[in-house]
């Protein structure tokens, strides 16, 4: 085959794979749109009930107790959870997420089967461990063979991933992991339910030793008006204070210029975008990041209206790092918070 085919034939490659990324994004998309309003309830199998969100302000939270769990449906469901646990000294767990099985490892759990990712490591103590398929689609059948006693997944999936867990009567849990707090949340919950509260105890002090020290740093600043971008090649939403870039951006002292919906996620057309004002804009990636960069550059380069932003005018506007910023929290919220912090102030 001659170069000019070869070359054709990749690019015709990454057409495909972009077009077929952007249909998952849609459809992605269209399924946290509607599910954004579901609670941070970590254990209880009815989440709309809960009040106690992951995401909270943290602007006048105290860092002593922002990890609270206040929730009397909360707590009485880890009690429940606890009483099935103490049945069988060592339940047979399944963790159906990357995120939740860093969890897991942090927690010192063992696994049975945890699921298989292409983006983002496993970690390595769970190799051995029975692959069940991808945190979108975990297999069933799979999962079920493994007569596992818990599965743990994400709150942001339950929506479509408990009628599954029903069909094979087991016990499960959904972590909130739309923000830092959600997932310290939930790792004191599994920390009592599983036995494991010392090392669930060490995780959240050193979320709390280092949160009064980051800040502490920002006291007496004035909070930046910020809009947060989040893209896919061809398309992007607004990031509200719900999703976890932005209780990121939250926990940095950053203000949210969609602040007050109760969704993660907005389709908002550019003409309101400016009519906020922001002093910043945050530029994320869902998947393919540098796709998304030059599809950001090119609609800022070629869509007028980009250049009467204030945030533009002034240089502003910012590609946060793929790596750290995604749809979970994950202790990469260190690294998170320290990129936000010069862009947010200043160096």
């Amino acid at each position: 085959m001659t170069k000019s085919g070869i070359m054709q034939n990749w690019k015709e490659r990454e057409r495909m794979k972009i077009k077929n990324f952007r249909k998952l994004f849609s459809l992605l998309l269209t399924f946290l749109l509607t599910l954004s309003f579901l609670s941070g309830c970590m254990v209880d199998q009815h989440p709309e009930s809960s009040t106690q969100d992951g995401a909270d302000s943290a602007k006048n939270q105290n860092v002593e107790t922002m990890l609270d769990i206040t929730d009397p449906q909360e707590k009485a469901a880890v009690e429940s959870a606890k009483r099935k646990v103490s049945v069988n000294a060592n339940p047979r767990i399944i963790a159906t997420s990357p995120a939740v099985a860093e969890i897991c490892d942090k927690l010192d759990l063992d696994l049975v089967g945890v699921c298989s990712s292409s983006v983002s490591k496993i970690p390595k103590r769970y190799k051995k461990a029975k692959k069940i398929g991808t945190a979108m689609s975990p297999d069933m059948e799979i999962v079920s063979s493994l007569n596992p006693d818990w599965i743990l997944s994400p709150s942001s999936l339950q929506s479509d991933l408990q009628p599954k867990y029903e069909n094979i009567q087991t016990d499960w849990a959904f972590l909130n992991l739309k923000s830092v707090q959600g997932m310290y949340r939930s790792i004191q919950e599994l920390g009592d339910i599983f036995g494991k509260q010392e090392q669930a105890s060490t995780l959240t002090e050193d979320f709390k030793t280092f949160y009064q020290k980051y800040k502490r740093e920002n006291e007496g600043k004035q909070a930046p008006k910020v809009l947060i971008l989040m893209g896919m090649p061809g398309s992007y939403v607004i990031a509200t204070e719900n999703s976890y870039v932005g209780s990121l951006v939250e926990l940095a002292g950053g203000e949210n210029v969609y602040a007050g919906s109760n969704q993660e996620f907005l389709t908002v057309n550019t003409e309101d975008m400016e009519k906020k004002n922001p002093d910043i804009i945050l530029r994320a990636a869902h998947a393919l990041p540098e796709q998304v960069v030059e599809m950001f550059n090119e609609d800022f380069k070629t869509n007028d209206i980009w250049k009467h932003f204030k945030a533009v005018q002034a240089e502003k506007v910012y590609d946060l790092t793929y790596e750290y910023f995604g749809m979970s929290a994950n202790f990469y919220y260190k690294k998170a918070l320290a990129q936000l912090q010069p862009l947010l102030y200043g160096k």
